[in-house]
């Protein structure tokens, strides 16, 4: 069962947390992140970059960087920029983006959960990241960005965030980027008790995006109960941040590949090697999007096709090998293109279908890729299905809104107590 807690948060005065929180730092190009640094002294960047405020030049992921953010972070505090909660409680966080709303409540899930399975993955880590984040951890000492979970839809939950979403919220406040923003603290014991029991008698949660953190935060909680004596579970290392949507609370978005070229063939030859495998057909019109599993897009040299896998060519019954990711590439990457390695070839790129087939087009008609193919989202059902049957989705197979900004939330993992 899942062990889903409030804590103490660390989290900007009210009337600057328009300006502290900030996107992921790599959602920034260096042009739109000087301007950012140089125009808003109070932005979370200055935290995760503090080399821009004295002119230095540390190495990134380095020891001499990391106490460096931990300093600026310290500062922060110290310049009443952050401020921490008295009292543990749950967050309530809602998300209006291009007229989708997402609501879902923040809470800090424990490393065990990771161990035992009761949190499900999808997704392969690599170690050489989950050790880069593990030293961030270490020294910095603090969740910044939480991961984000999906839970089974619970109407006890829902009717607790619905009684406090129709209350004056916390913060409330609008992005450049035309998306809402709205936290509820939820400090009142006996609400806080409702939603622990709750997420207590919940089987399993699943991430949805952030499965390095998740690693990392395992890991690194790991190393520290090693070099304790004794251990009582309470304290903070053996937790990480979360933000926990039910089901219906997310949307899964598709994530599409590029190609550089068509493998030393002419369009004409890539076409007739493709229907080997796929129904194709020509569609007149500017614009063509997948309406249904199985079938798949293509744009190349001007035009539009529609793909539809042949019987046959996939397993239904299989959780990995039945995702259209894995058809695309087993029966055109890999044999027709000779793409093998998702991870590593630079013949292949990834456009997440929240920029739509638009930016396929574009990305082909100016000559950056040779063909471009759209992907169906996958359901929750089936991402479901393959973390429940322990295996892996290829590399780059969702793009899961919402995406929650850095600083609105902070987790420090020094407590020795997470109550």
């Amino acid at each position: 069962m899942a062990k889903i807690l409030p804590f103490r948060a660390i989290r900007p005065e009210n009337d600057k947390v328009h300006l502290v929180a900030s996107r992921s730092v790599d959602g920034y190009n260096t042009a739109e992140l000087k301007e950012k640094l140089a125009g808003n002294p109070f932005t979370f960047l200055h935290v995760i970059n503090p080399d821009f405020a004295d002119g230095g030049k540390t190495k990134p992921g380095s020891k001499e960087r990391l106490q460096k953010i931990k300093n600026r972070f310290k500062g922060f505090i110290k310049e009443n920029i952050f401020l921490r909660d008295a009292s543990p409680a749950y967050y309530i966080y809602r998300q209006v983006k291009e007229g989708n709303t997402y609501i879902g409540i923040i809470g800090c899930t424990s490393i065990d959960d990771y161990l035992n399975g009761v949190i499900k993955i999808h997704e392969q880590t690599i170690t050489t990241r989950e050790e880069k984040l593990k030293d961030y951890l270490e020294v910095c000492e603090f969740n910044a960005e939480p991961v984000l979970f999906s839970y089974p839809n619970n109407k006890t939950i829902d009717s607790i965030t619905d009684a406090h979403v129709h209350q004056r919220p916390d913060y409330d406040f609008t992005t450049t980027d035309k998306v809402r923003h709205t936290i509820w603290v939820v400090s009142d014991k006996k609400d806080v008790r409702a939603i622990a029991e709750q997420f207590a008698a919940t089987p399993a949660v699943y991430i949805a995006d952030g499965h390095h953190r998740s690693a990392s935060s395992t890991l690194y909680g790991k190393i520290k109960r090693s070099t304790r004596k004794s251990v009582t579970g309470k304290e903070a290392f053996n937790y990480y941040l979360g933000v926990f949507f039910p089901e219906d609370q997310l949307r899964i978005f598709d994530y599409n590949r590029l190609v550089k070229d068509l493998n030393n063939l002419s369009d004409e030859q890539f076409i007739k090697e493709v229907e080997k495998s796929f129904v194709v057909n020509k569609i007149e019109g500017n614009d063509f999007k997948p309406t249904r599993k199985h079938q798949l897009s293509l744009y190349l040299s001007q035009n539009w096709y529609s793909l539809e896998a042949k019987e046959g060519t996939y397993n239904s019954s299989d959780p990995v090998g039945s995702l259209d990711a894995a058809i695309l590439t087993d029966h055109i990457l890999s044999p027709i293109l000779n793409i093998h390695d998702l991870k590593t070839d630079k013949r292949i790129g990834f456009v997440p279908g929240i920029k739509g087939s638009k930016e396929l087009k574009f990305q082909v008609d100016s000559g950056k890729a040779k063909a471009a193919f759209g992907l169906y989202p996958v359901s929750m059902e089936h991402l479901k299905w393959i973390a429940d049957t322990n295996n892996i989705m290829p590399p780059k197979s969702t793009w899961v809104e919402p995406k929650m900004r850095s600083g609105l939330v902070i987790f420090s993992l020094e407590d020795e107590s997470i109550e």
